[in-house]
């Protein structure tokens, strides 16, 4: 850091985390587009940092490397220009990234009930995590493990299983009175 001291809550990135399946892309675009940010999706900056497929690191390298490259990845975009961030379902097990998203986000957990999510994620065969496995019993395990690391997060917003416009407002509300909380102190 520069040594400007932290940077105020109001000024920071907006990182989504939450289970892979409950929309943090569609509805980090939607929200970026809302808020005037960029938009980053931390599984397509790790495509494009290793010029291969999130399916193909893990076939290829397996999780462990996969998950060092999402490490660099997102120190790299959290020592950016503030922005909308969709961070991968795993990434904020990473010590060093949780202590990024400390330090430099407002992290809000989107939180969805398992059994859409599972509905969800059945749609598409390009989750490494569920190959193989059945959806829902996958997503529980994940959710046991890292729901105490996801609850951490500076907002926790439901966002059900309705539409991502409707997300999106509420995420904007939680933020607003998450900013309004936090506000900097007249003549700071």
């Amino acid at each position: 850091m520069s040594g400007d001291g932290p940077i105020p809550v109001h000024r920071r990135t907006i990182a989504l985390v939450g289970l892979m399946g409950v929309g943090k892309s569609t509805v980090g675009r939607r929200l970026a587009r809302r808020l005037g940010l960029p938009f980053a999706d931390g599984d397509v900056e790790i495509e494009a940092a290793a010029a291969m497929t999130v399916s193909d690191i893990f076939a290829e390298l397996g999780e462990a490397e996969f998950r060092a490259g999402e490490a660099r990845v997102m120190k790299r975009l959290l020592e950016g220009p503030r922005m909308v961030l969709a961070t991968g379902g795993g990434a904020i097990l990473s010590p060093d990234t949780r202590a990024l998203l400390r330090e430099r986000a407002v992290t809000v957990w989107m939180r969805v009930d398992l059994e859409t999510v599972a509905k969800r994620v059945q749609r598409r065969d390009t989750r490494p995590l569920l190959r193989g496995r059945d959806p829902l019993e996958t997503l529980k395990a994940l959710a046991e493990a890292r729901y105490p690391v996801y609850a951490a997060a500076d907002l926790v917003v439901d966002v059900g299983g309705g539409a991502h416009p409707h997300a999106v407002e509420t995420i904007v509300a939680a933020l607003e009175a998450h900013f309004a909380a936090h506000a900097p102190e007249a003549g700071a």
